[in-house]
């Protein structure tokens, strides 16, 4: 019910976003455009930032993980680019927009994919719902996905409600396959992918604010790092 609900949400504020986007100016567009980089960049910082910093014994902040960012951001990123992931999933967004008559589905569908799909809330929320029925963590996440797709759809058009999709089928294949996954994805491994993940969030909002110009579908490999270092981990103990 929760992945329903959080489907629901992604399709019904990116409809309301495209209602509201053909009341607006060229002008308050790219300025709506600008302010939403900023805060795709500023989540995407947090994101990363909290699932770094550990406290302590001693009450004192400290930050670890770093090296795991990087090599997984590298390698995953190569990886990608060798792959063409970006380029798939454009051409497929090319395709949707040939076949409608429409331009932009692209972008649109890309980013907020990315940008919903990727967090703790997606992860632990599937958990929660498949394996104790708690639908209340995506119930929140569907709440503030709706906003987010709202605001999307306002500037990047109407490839955002499509995005409903990967959410369903992401956050629905998590809850199916909960009962295994549970002791699995949690502690560092969560952290981890979390940290990877924020961090690709962080570099859509420098893409919208123009600071770079980075294909950032290429970098989903590099969610797999996190995931081979704890393979690695458990292998080859300390």
């Amino acid at each position: 019910m929760g992945t329903i609900v959080n489907s629901m949400a992604v399709l019904l504020g990116g409809l309301l976003g495209l209602l509201i986007q053909r009341g607006l100016s060229k002008r308050i567009e790219e300025m709506a455009m600008k302010l939403l980089g900023v805060s795709v960049f500023l989540v995407g910082i947090e994101g990363v930032l909290s699932s770094m910093m550990v406290v302590d014994s001693d009450g004192r902040l400290s930050a670890s993980g770093s090296l795991l960012l990087i090599v997984s951001l590298v390698v995953g990123g190569v990886l990608g680019e060798a792959l063409g992931i970006d380029e798939v999933l454009q051409r497929g967004g090319r395709l949707v927009e040939q076949r409608l008559g429409k331009e932009g589905f692209a972008k649109g569908f890309v980013n907020t994919s990315l940008i919903v799909c990727v967090g703790a809330m997606a992860v632990v929320g599937a958990i929660n719902d498949g394996l104790l029925g708690d639908s209340s963590v995506l119930f929140v996440k569907a709440a503030l996905d709706f906003v987010i797709a709202v605001v999307l759809a306002s500037t990047l058009g109407f490839g955002v409600p499509f995005a409903a999709i990967p959410v369903l089928v992401y956050q629905g294949a998590i809850t199916l396959a909960a009962g295994w996954l549970a002791p699995l994805v949690s502690g560092e491994l969560l952290d981890g992918i979390c940290m990877v993940g924020y961090a690709i969030v962080l570099l859509i909002g420098t893409n919208f604010l123009g600071w770079t110009n980075i294909a950032t579908a290429n970098l989903l490999p590099a969610l797999v790092g996190p995931v081979c270092y704890s393979v690695a981990c458990w292998l080859i103990p300390g």
